[in-house]
């Protein structure tokens, strides 16, 4: 079972529902941090970190010996990472993807690759829960490849529940895409509603089974529960603006440490996302 926490937006609460939903399943869990440009739920989960990985893309190397600037490079490049002036051939690093288009396609054979370093994953264990996350390194502008990386680290013969970045980009779509379910995490408001609906299309696409937990859901209005109501979509858990719960997440503890009541409940959610993921599954069948 693999159960991705994603939003629309930030600061709706994913990383304090993805934590304490591990904790409270706690064995047999395996916890990714996807959100690879600002992680933190090492924050909460306080792994012992036992192995880092670092992880490159191929960067393309001209040899200006074989090169005869005949512009083929540039042109086949998608990503406009490549200009050819007179007798030179400029590389622009922030734009390259590492597709290795301009190497397999140049017909002088003048472009080689070499490893570039864009961010480390990092291992570990936080209790009983085995732990990864990926840190892109300071300005670099490619996420996916991180992503893609920590996610290589998925152990199936384990539940695992992956911390996505918040949104709808590209680092969101590798993360949550060939997961099992994804638990959507918004708040009552016109701006937690706007960027849901923009999540729930997103994952409509990619045909990935979904729930809406609404975090805050005793303030803002009711728009939010209109709409999944209108839409079908399951309201899996709702959390009230606790003060108590507040206060834990500002001292970087999971708020079942602290309300012993909520753990349970986290478990029920697990059962309720079990049971939609094998509805979805007899309906995909039928």
């Amino acid at each position: 079972m693999i159960i991705s926490v994603a939003s629309g937006k930030g600061g709706t609460g994913k990383t304090i529902i993805a934590t304490n939903l591990a904790l409270s399943l706690n064995k047999n869990i395996q916890f990714l941090d996807c959100d690879v440009e600002e992680p933190n739920a090492y924050l909460f989960l306080n792994p012992k970190i036992s192995k880092t990985e670092p992880v490159g893309i191929p960067f393309p190397v001209v040899d200006e010996k074989k090169c005869n600037y005949c512009g083929k490079c540039a042109e086949v490049c998608a990503y406009n990472a490549i200009a050819v002036v007179k007798n030179k051939v400029l590389i622009f690093p922030e734009l390259c993807h590492g597709c290795g288009g301009c190497s397999f396609l140049c017909p002088q054979n003048a472009i080689s690759e070499v490893n570039k370093p864009i961010g480390v994953i990092e291992q570990g264990k936080a209790g009983q829960i085995d732990f990864v996350h990926g840190i892109l390194n300071v300005g670099e502008a490619l996420h996916t490849p991180v992503v893609r990386a920590v996610k290589n680290k998925i152990n199936n013969s384990k539940t695992t529940i992956i911390d996505v970045a918040p949104g709808t980009s590209c680092p969101v779509i590798e993360a949550v895409k060939g997961t099992d379910f994804c638990i959507l995490v918004t708040e009552p408001t016109p701006f937690g509603l706007n960027d849901l609906i923009l999540a729930v299309e997103m994952l409509r696409k990619l045909g990935v089974p979904f729930g809406v937990i609404i975090n805050r859901a005793d303030v803002g209005d009711k728009k939010v529960e209109k709409y999944c109501k209108e839409e079908k979509i399951p309201v899996l858990m709702r959390i009230p603006l606790d003060r108590e719960i507040a206060v834990a997440y500002s001292n970087g503890i999971p708020f079942i440490l602290q309300k012993k009541e909520w753990k349970p409940r986290f478990k029920n959610l697990y059962s309720k996302i079990i049971k939609l993921t094998v509805g979805t599954k007899k309906g995909r069948q039928k």
